[in-house]
């Protein structure tokens, strides 16, 4: 197969916007409206990410404007209490900050943020530095992918080597994402290698068959 799966690069926004350490509280929030996200890199030096500020990091801070927690939940949320009290970007930033490398697959990023039960990665290179920002509406971006190029792809990567000709006559129809596998094929157990093989195409919602044996 000679095609490879996508990575962070073909899909994540290079224009990105980003603070520093000492950015105040209320520039960040200005900040996070004009750009319009929940989350935005901090930058030492040329452009190294060294955390991230997210809303949540700012939410305490009017969680308990007027409120005189007791001991149970000072010693509780010491975290929360302490950004409460934040007034820059590097006293309320996560650090060190969870990013992915531009070379990630789209899959690979997923799983990260999945894991992180995050929105949006800042995309570093080798040196920590600042590359762009992937979200979750990026990494679906996918499925928009055309049904006929998906057709295309699945043809000439999975179905013309599970699937080889004379012996076999399958070709890929592909409805909004949904890949069947139509033809004749002396071999219909190879069907569930071609599952995994088409489900690994990006773009593809799911896969479904209508294959013939040499009998039918």
């Amino acid at each position: 197969m000679h095609g490879g799966p996508r990575i962070v690069s073909d899909v994540m926004t290079s224009t990105v916007a980003a603070i520093g350490r000492g950015a105040a509280f209320k520039e960040i929030v200005r900040v996070m409206q004009d750009w319009k996200v929940s989350a935005l890199p901090v930058l030492e030096g040329e452009g190294r990410v060294v955390g991230v500020v997210s809303e949540a990091d700012l939410l305490p801070k009017e969680e308990f404007r007027d409120s005189d927690p007791d001991r149970a939940v000072q010693l509780k949320r010491l975290a929360d209490l302490a950004k409460a009290g934040a007034l820059t970007a590097g006293e309320l930033m996560t650090s060190p900050a969870l990013t992915v490398h531009a070379d990630a697959t789209l899959a690979q990023a997923a799983h990260t943020m999945a894991h992180a039960k995050v929105k949006r990665l800042p995309v570093v290179d080798k040196l920590g530095m600042l590359q762009g920002v992937v979200s979750r509406g990026d990494l679906l971006k996918v499925f928009l992918r055309d049904d006929d190029e998906i057709a295309e792809e699945v043809d000439r990567e999975v179905v013309a080597y599970v699937f080889p000709a004379p012996a076999s006559n399958v070709r890929a129809e592909v409805c909004e994402g949904v890949v069947t596998l139509v033809g004749h094929t002396p071999d219909t157990s190879l069907a569930a290698v071609a599952a995994r093989l088409v489900r690994a195409v990006e773009g593809v919602v799911d896969v479904q068959f209508d294959l013939r044996g040499p009998q039918d």
